[in-house]
């Protein structure tokens, strides 16, 4: 199985996100486990913009699952992921010509667009990992019906802070 992994799986995974509970923490983990246990394969663009979003916030030498994942994902991005191309639009480093032009993305995130642009162009259209950004959740029925999945593995706490 292969996915894209939203930074905040990783921010969480280091307990550095108060909106998290125990189990979301535990839960962020494990999916990061997966990946460097070979279970998961990971899909990062080829000009490294998710590796960079990764690299200004984990730090390759920690000892959290977190920055485990970043310092593994450095010494075998080249083996063990997946790259896909994707295309700026206008000279921007947020938008790309593979996020859906749908009028109800409009005001998604543009530092979280490179993710949706990313699995769109991967063959197998893989799952997004998605902690606890309620952006995500709210546009949720928009990007499926564009083709994106996304997994929100943490969905209690994003309910919870929908909620809130």
């Amino acid at each position: 199985m292969t996915v894209v992994v939203d930074t905040n799986v990783a921010v969480v995974a280091n307990g550095r996100s108060q909106q998290a509970s125990a189990g979301c923490v535990l839960t962020c983990a494990e999916k990061l486990q997966q990946i460097m246990s070979g279970e998961m394969k990971l899909v990062l663009d080829d000009e490294w913009r998710i590796l960079g979003e990764y690299m200004r916030n984990l730090h390759s030498r920690g000892s959290d699952v977190g920055d485990r994942f970043l310092a593994w994902l450095l010494t075998n991005k080249d083996t063990q992921c997946d790259f896909v191309s994707i295309i700026p639009t206008d000279g921007s480093e947020n938008d790309f010509r593979e996020f859906p032009t749908d009028p109800a993305l409009k005001g998604f995130d543009p530092a979280d667009r490179k993710f949706i642009a990313v699995a769109l162009t991967h063959s197998e259209k893989p799952p997004i990992l998605q902690a606890v950004d309620s952006e995500w959740w709210n546009a949720r029925d928009a990007l499926r019906q564009n083709g994106v999945t996304i997994d929100f593995i943490c969905e209690d706490d994003i309910r919870s802070i929908i909620d809130s």
